[in-house]
C-alpha cells in the first residue's frame, strides 16, 4: 500500500507544475533534532524549569520581562541547530525544485536547513535563529561570532557590544506578528494557480498552515501529508504517508528518477 502511495505521490510531482511543500519540526527531526509536538514532542505539557510552559517561556511578553528565560531555552534550542545537519528530506526537496523550479516551500522552521541545501522561492514564516539583531541600535549580529565569544557558555540575555541593547534572534516568538513580507508571499502564492500541496512533519496547528491544504482542497487539487503520526488536519488531506520525512522523501525521489516521465 505504501509503495502504491510513494508511487502515486511521484506521479503527482511530476505532473505538477505549481507545487507547494510545507515543512514542520518534524522534517528535522531525522537531523535529530526534537519536534514541538506529536512523537518525541518537546511541547507536550513539560514544563520550564523555571515553572512555564515552553509557548510562555518563549513569547515576546516573555523576551520583554523575563529575557533571560527566553534567551536560555533559545540558546538550547540554537545549540542543538548548530551541531545538526540538513538530512535526505531536505536535500530531495532541492532536488525537485531543480525539476520543478516553480517549487515553493514554507517552512515553520527556524533552524536554517533549507537555506543551508540551497533550497529557493523559501518564505521561512517563522524566521531564522542564526540571524540576531540588536533590539536598540538594530544592528545586525553574526551568531557564530556569539559563539566564539561565550565558547558555549554564556550569559542571559547577550548584549550589544556598542550599545549594550538586548540582542535577540529574528524569530517569531509566541504571541508576536508574523513578518509581514513572509505572510504577503504567502497569500499572493494562494492567490495563484496551486497544483499540488505536499505537508511534511508539521502538526498544522496554525491557521497559515491549514489555509494552504483548505485553499487547495477548495479547489479540487491534490494535497499529501507526511508524517508519522495523525495530526489535527490528517482529515484534510487526500493522500496520507504515514513515514518520517528523509525515508519518505528518498523513496519518492527513487521513483520520479525511474518514472518514464521523468526528465532532467
Amino acid at each position: 500500500m505504501k509503495n502504491n502511495l510513494i508511487d502515486k505521490v511521484a506521479d503527482l510531482i511530476l505532473k505538477s507544475e505549481r507545487i507547494l511543500i510545507i515543512t514542520g519540526a518534524g522534517i528535522s527531526a531525522d537531523s535529530g533534532l526534537p519536534t514541538y509536538r506529536g512523537i518525541g514532542g518537546l511541547y507536550n505539557g513539560v514544563l520550564t524549569d523555571e515553572g512555564f510552559s515552553i509557548e510562555e517561556a518563549l513569547s515576546g511578553s516573555m523576551m520583554l520581562s523575563r529575557p533571560d528565560i527566553t534567551w536560555k531555552h533559545l540558546w538550547q534550542i540554537g545549540s542543538a541547530c548548530r551541531n545538526a545537519k540538513p538530512n535526505r528530506a531536505h536535500e530531495v526537496i532541492t532536488l525537485i525544485q531543480e525539476i520543478k523550479p516553480d517549487t515553493w516551500v514554507l517552512t515553520q522552521n527556524i533552524d536554517g536547513f533549507h537555506k543551508d541545501v540551497k533550497t529557493k522561492n523559501l518564505i521561512e514564516i517563522h524566521g531564522n535563529t542564526f540571524t540576531l539583531y540588536c533590539t536598540q541600535c538594530k544592528k545586525i549580529k553574526e551568531y557564530a561570532e556569539l559563539i566564539s565569544k561565550s565558547q558555549n557558555e554564556t550569559s542571559f540575555p547577550p548584549k550589544c557590544v556598542y550599545c549594550g541593547g538586548i540582542i535577540r534572534p529574528k524569530v517569531v516568538l509566541f504571541g508576536e506578528q508574523l513578518p509581514t513580507a513572509a505572510i504577503t508571499k504567502l497569500y499572493d502564492l494562494l492567490d495563484s494557480r496551486i497544483d499540488l500541496v505536499i505537508s511534511i512533519g508539521t502538526s498544522g496547528i496554525f491557521p497559515y498552515i491549514v489555509q494552504p491544504v483548505i485553499s487547495v482542497n477548495n479547489k479540487f487539487k491534490p494535497t499529501v501529508e507526511i508524517n508519522p503520526c495523525i495530526t489535527d488536519i490528517s482529515h484534510l488531506f487526500l493522500h496520507r504517508l504515514e513515514m518520517r520525512a528523509s525515508e519518505a522523501m528518498n523513496k519518492i525521489w527513487n521513483t520520479i528518477i525511474n518514472h518514464p516521465g521523468y526528465y532532467k
